[in-house]
């Protein structure tokens, strides 16, 4: 069947010429497009010899042997140069297929095909060009045909839809997406291989196979045409933007956000009666961001108590002060809840003292201060409104740290319901009424600001150390400031080290927590620089007696609220006269003085070893209680109280055996005025024969039997358990002081770290203790004391130095790696930015940018530098070393 070739064939790029030979090998017959193609006319070409009237001179002789055997009945294709014509120096480059053939009358000719190699070469640099193109493409590359079919898929388009590319071959838009999605597509193909016109930004929504996640993909098409203008189909470009349109759909829910968040900032807060700032906040917030909203104080806020406004479980009286609804006739007293007497649920009007349930969310978003979201129905709406209402968001109103009230935001059905981002707004909505409702509270006694003060300084939730259960208890001496000087803190120290303190400032409220805020500051700060037990308590003294000395007092003073300390009795103050000021008033200048007159025990406890340092300065002593002994007051020597001055601090070190119980406390716990101290500490050793109990068992043990109610002063109680660092949790080495020991301190950390199942910080480790192990090469070496002749070095356990000439190198797994290396040099390391012509100094940089923390500590005989990576857990990834590196330059 005769039928015109489809649009796109070769031949509508590729033209090809014809031409004959006759039997005296001269050419009869010239096509005319050759004619065209090679730019000879045909006058200028019949009756002539090809070789003579077309081929350069110098390959004649070659052209003529060539004829010679097509003449004789041989095929040959090969490159032919020629002359466009003769005596023209315009010359061409032609791909020649020659066939014999035969006359009509027995003789011998040839017909010559005649391609331009220059189209040839070209046709093949697009064709590459072009594979690689849709090969190469980062976005999805589809060419629909005319009947809108797969002609061809890429690889990217594969990978997301499964199978190979060719297997996409003859496949329809009806074959990845749902039917109205495949319909619009189709209908775009079909526009675009009608008109011409492309089509852009063609958002279609689907899912991958395998992938249940919607998705949103970006398509483009445009129609392709021929070498001879007829349309052969449409080509197809896609991209995933379903993160983008993600993106743009928060950018643009972050700027209505912001939008209410600026008219929350000029419309509430513009007057300071409760009500009307209540009112404001609704007003702001209903119906931009939710369609309910009701505000609710509490009652003892509103009557102007100066005591704290709410019970810490939340069921303390409010009183409903606003309620907005943009729901038609939606009545307000149908928008919550409360919980009379009688158990019956009943509405909520403006103005009625109600309380939550205990095991509501309102309750529950009171007592822990956090939003809670509530599904409608489980939320606190009525019986009229909460067939309507979606979801409600239950938002304690926080002001200082102090919960006022609450206020909830519901959204009716239909509506989308409440994310983390209106979460966070209806937070900070929240926050800034409940900041312009607390303004009204600034009168509230001295004792509710310091009680922010207290709890912000005692250590958050349940301290954690290494090698120890920690367990405490705080006890204010008076319910109502709940503010004091007694302090305990858990510091942890370099090498899983972890000191424990217990102090108490003199005196009780404002003065005494404010002092020993101070106090508990410096003993961090003087943790954290590594000193010896009895060195902190030095400095500690120092800066007490600094502290005191604005107040015109240098020396210690013993007053009646003074703490207690062993063997130093109070001073009896109740007969001495009340200094007065020039102007004849009382003279408060002696106050600040008095208040750094303080109490502490200071311990450091190395888990590898199970050895304490203790260092007392005044306080009473610490308890010890072993599996199977009664509990032993430890002699540790006691100093003068800090902020005395003028004698030195002594310590002790201790071996704690495994499972021991260790208590700190202040005198709080042990002294009364209803009996003698020394009975109050044999009561507490009676409370401690039962170590075995869990610690938080232990704690509630010994306040429910001593006497902990008294009220005459505050109670702080530290206990631990002795957890041991087990020593396969422990790689501790000793290193010659030679060249090759960095190399033995690499295998040694390697062969520690895949022994651990820890190789994700082999790479990192490794390259550490290399810095490490060469600066003390380097520099430590060199200031180890050395041995006399003749003498030994005596044996050393996991916490003794090494030896002159010696490295010692010593890894540590516990909740962190900590790799710590000894050297005799007295020189602590200092990091410094390198110059970019220094060939070194970048070693402690490397260190500081791989490590969570690095230092160095003094020694008896040197020092110790550390590091500490932390362990692997599925989320956090180590640094990069060579990004590391990279970054030094």
């Amino acid at each position: 069947m005769w039928q015109s070739s489809p649009p796109g064939s070769i031949y509508d790029y590729i033209q090809v010429a014809s031409f004959s030979l006759g039997p005296d090998g001269r050419i009869d017959q010239w096509s005319e497009r050759a004619t065209e193609l090679l730019g000879i006319p045909a006058a200028a070409a019949v009756g002539k010899d090809p070789i003579e009237a077309f081929v350069p001179d110098e390959l004649r002789d070659l052209g003529h042997r060539k004829i010679a055997e097509i003449m004789d009945g041989r095929e040959w294709i090969g490159l032919v140069p020629f002359r466009a014509i003769e005596g023209s120096e315009a010359q061409g480059l032609a791909e020649v297929y020659v066939m014999p053939t035969h006359t009509e009358d027995g003789g011998r000719g040839a017909l010559c095909i005649v391609v331009d190699v220059r189209a040839l070469r070209r046709i093949e640099t697009d064709l590459a060009a072009s594979q690689a193109v849709f090969g190469q493409s980062p976005m999805g590359f589809l060419l629909f045909g005319t009947d809108l079919k797969i002609l061809r898929a890429n690889e990217r388009f594969a990978a997301v839809f499964g199978g190979t590319a060719e297997s996409h071959r003859g496949r329809g838009p009806f074959d990845y997406l749902s039917r109205g999605e495949a319909e619009r597509l189709t209908a775009a193909l079909q526009q675009v291989l009608e008109t011409g016109s492309p089509v852009t930004e063609l958002q279609l929504m689907g899912s991958a196979p395998g992938d249940a996640e919607r998705r949103r993909w970006s398509i483009h098409l445009f129609r392709l045409h021929s070498a001879s203008g007829k349309p052969i189909g449409v080509a197809a470009l896609g991209a995933d933007v379903t993160r983008r349109r993600n993106a743009e759909r928060e950018a643009a829910s972050a700027r209505r956000n912001l939008a209410l968040l600026n008219a929350a900032g000029s419309r509430i807060g513009n007057s300071l009666d409760l009500e009307t700032t209540a009112r404001e906040l609704l007003a702001v917030a209903v119906p931009q961001f939710c369609d309910l909203a009701s505000v609710d104080l509490y009652q003892g806020l509103l009557s102007g108590d100066e005591t704290p406004p709410g019970l810490a479980d939340g069921s303390a009286e409010l009183r409903r002060v606003a309620f907005a609804s943009a729901v038609a006739d939606a009545p307000a007293s149908l928008s919550a809840r409360s919980a009379p007497e009688d158990g019956d649920p009943r509405p909520i009007d403006v103005g009625a003292v109600h309380r939550y349930p205990f095991n509501s969310a309102c309750a529950d978003a009171l007592r822990t201060g956090q939003a809670k979201v509530v599904p409608g129905q489980d939320g606190d709406e009525g019986p009229g409104l909460g067939a309507v209402v979606q979801s409600t968001l239950a938002v304690p109103m926080v002001a200082h740290d102090t919960v006022v009230g609450l206020v909830q935001f519901s959204r009716t059905k239909g509506s989308e319901p409440f994310g983390e981002r209106d979460t966070a707004l209806a937070v900070e909505l929240a926050a800034r009424a409940a900041v312009c409702i607390d303004n009204a509270r600034l009168y509230r006694r001295e004792h509710e600001r310091a009680l922010i003060l207290q709890r912000s300084l005692l250590p958050p939730g349940d301290p954690e150390a290494a090698g120890l259960d920690i367990a405490c208890r705080y006890l204010p001496g008076n319910t109502a400031t709940e503010v004091g000087g007694d302090w305990f803190d858990v510091i942890q120290l370099p090498g899983h080290r972890t000191a424990l303190v217990v102090g108490d400032v003199m005196g009780r409220g404002l003065r005494a927590a404010v002092a020993m805020g101070e106090l508990r500051t410096a003993v961090r700060t003087l943790a954290l620089l590594d000193l010896e037990p009895a060195e902190v308590l030095s400095a500690l003294d120092e800066i007490a007696r600094g502290l005191a000395a604005p107040a015109g007092s240098h020396g210690g003073v013993q007053a009646s609220s003074a703490p207690r300390q062993m063997g130093v009795p109070r001073a009896r103050t109740g007969g001495e006269p009340q200094r007065r000021s020039p102007a004849g008033g009382p003279d408060h200048s002696s106050d600040l003085s008095e208040v750094y007159l303080a109490t502490c025990v200071y311990t450091v406890y190395d888990p590898v070893t199970r050895r304490c340092t203790f260092a007392n300065a005044g306080h009473l002593p610490p308890v010890l209680v072993e599996r199977g002994e009664s509990p032993l007051m430890l002699e540790v020597p006691t100093g003068m109280p800090l902020g005395v001055g003028g004698e030195p601090f002594e310590e002790i070190e201790v071996e704690l055996p495994e499972g021991a119980l260790l208590a700190l406390y202040t005198d709080g716990l042990v002294e009364s005025r209803h009996h003698a101290l020394d009975e109050g500490l044999e009561a507490f050793r009676t409370a401690l024969t039962d170590p075995a109990l869990p610690l938080e068992d232990v704690c509630d043990h010994v306040l429910n039997t001593l006497d902990t109610h008294h009220g005459e002063d505050d109670i702080a109680l530290l206990m631990a358990r002795v957890r041991g660092l087990p020593m396969d949790s422990v790689g501790d080495w000793k290193l010659p002081a030679e060249p090759q020991c960095v190399a033995r301190a690499r295998e040694l950390a390697r062969a520690q770290l895949i022994a651990w199942g820890l190789d994700g910080l082999v790479d990192t480790t490794e390259l550490l203790v290399s810095e490490l192990v060469t600066n003390a090469l380097r520099y430590g070496v060199g200031a180890l004391p050395q041995l006399p002749l003749g003498a030994s070095s005596p044996g050393r356990g996991l916490g003794e130095e090494p030896a002159g000439g010696e490295i010692r190198l010593r890894l540590l797994r516990d909740r962190t790696l900590v790799c710590e290396v000894w050297d005799g040099g007295l020189v602590q390391p200092r990091r410094r930015r390198a110059r970019d012509t220094d060939e070194g100094g970048r070693g402690l940089q490397l260190v500081g940018l791989l490590s969570t923390g690095w230092g160095s500590r003094r020694t008896p005989h040197g020092k110790t530098v550390w590091f500490e990576l932390a362990l692997p857990n599925g989320e956090s990834t180590a640094a990069d070393p060579v990004e590391a590196l990279l970054s030094l330059y």
